[in-house]
């Protein structure tokens, strides 16, 4: 085949696992005795489901009770304001003594503060009621029942009810490591490699069958330190998950679509020989004899080998048969057309390549230097 040179599109696989985009904890507010549970656990709740029901009736007394002490209290500032009322203008003819003045305003005063007092102490109640109905705050997947029906709860940690755990969209975490990140930041500014604007990489997940999600999803966090334990930095994508195909905790790979490497020369793997100390392939010279030339591989790409160094535009190598070849040998030179796959580094119109039959058993060939094909 004919080398050549052209753009092409790279994916960076990593393991990951999903995560519930927000998971909240559904606690008991208030102390009392468990009523009812009124959700199916482990199914699907809407954002404002009741999920559990407390007993009411403490609480409905307790706020009858605030609103008497309301009632008392208000009835005692009307009095206090009359009596303020009738005492003012007395004062100002010098008819009671500006000691009774104070003692009515003072007490004008004490009073409006007590109805204030009684007005919060009715709020607090009324939430308090509030509380003993609980509620989902957002749509997601319910987890079982903590506490079952009869139990006494209190707030705190022993007031944990249940979970809710939103599914769409979901996170995608998966890690990146030192080395990758420096080996990443080499090749970008060796123009190896190159970027999206932003970094914004497209991510499409696999299941573990290797069915696709069909929603792709995008990258929209990145950890700001490595951690000291992995050596490694967490990376987040958020992906659409409308039929909730995925699960938080599930592990998948992540496809991170977006890269590429400019003017790339790929060579089918099986054209690759490694020998002892280095990578080499068969190149053709002049007068179409085979001279052993070393290369420097990069990533796998599908079926070819990406080289950074050692082959220029417009060589021609051999691909098949490349283990029966010696230096200087006649070789028989056939259409490759139709053999060679499709994602190549060949032009568009392909030419004739160099090669020879495929050895169907290359470990009972006669390899020259004991070298062999690495396989992918």
């Amino acid at each position: 085949m004919t080398v050549t040179a052209r753009d092409t599109p790279v994916v960076f696989e990593f393991v990951a696992q999903t995560q519930s985009s927000r998971e909240v904890e559904i606690r008991a507010r208030v102390a009392g005795f468990l009523e009812k549970r009124l959700y199916t656990e482990g199914q699907l709740v809407k954002a404002g489901q009741v999920l559990f029901q407390m007993d009411r009736r403490p609480f409905e007394a307790a706020l009858l009770s605030a609103q008497g002490q309301l009632a008392q209290q208000q009835a005692r500032w009307e009095v206090a304001k009359a009596t303020l009322a009738r005492v003012r203008p007395l004062a100002q003819q010098n008819a009671v003594s500006k000691m009774d003045l104070d003692n009515a305003v003072g007490n004008e005063r004490q009073t409006q503060a007590a109805v204030l007092a009684a007005q919060g102490q009715v709020r607090t109640e009324q939430l308090n009621l509030g509380y003993t109905t609980i509620a989902s705050p957002l749509t997601g997947l319910s987890s079982f029942a903590k506490k079952q029906e009869g139990s006494y709860v209190t707030p705190g940690e022993s007031g944990l009810l249940t979970s809710v755990s939103q599914m769409d969209p979901i996170y995608v975490n998966f890690s990146l490591s030192e080395n990758e990140t420096l080996k990443h930041r080499s090749e970008i500014a060796a123009g190896q490699l190159k970027f999206p604007p932003n970094s914004n990489f497209e991510v499409e997940v696999v299941l573990a069958d290797g069915s696709i999600v069909p929603d792709r999803g995008r990258l929209d966090f990145a950890a700001p330190s490595f951690s000291p334990e992995t050596g490694t930095f967490l990376v987040r994508a958020v992906v659409a998950n409308p039929k909730g195909m995925l699960r938080p905790g599930q592990f998948v790979r992540a496809l991170a679509i977006g890269a590429s490497r400019p003017n790339a020369i790929l060579v089918p793997q099986r054209a690759v020989l490694e020998g002892a100390r280095s990578h080499y392939v068969w190149v053709l010279n002049g007068e179409g004899k085979p001279e052993q030339r070393v290369v420097e591989v990069g990533d796998w790409h599908d079926a070819d080998w990406f080289i950074t160094q050692g082959l220029r535009v417009g060589e021609r190598i051999v691909v098949d048969g490349a283990l029966r070849v010696a230096p200087g040998a006649p070789l028989n030179i056939v259409d490759n057309t139709n053999t060679a796959p499709p994602n190549t580094a060949v032009a568009a119109e392909r030419p004739k390549a160099a090669s020879l039959p495929v050895q169907k058993d290359p470990q009972k060939a006669d390899l020259p230097g004991n070298e062999s094909r690495r396989q992918p």
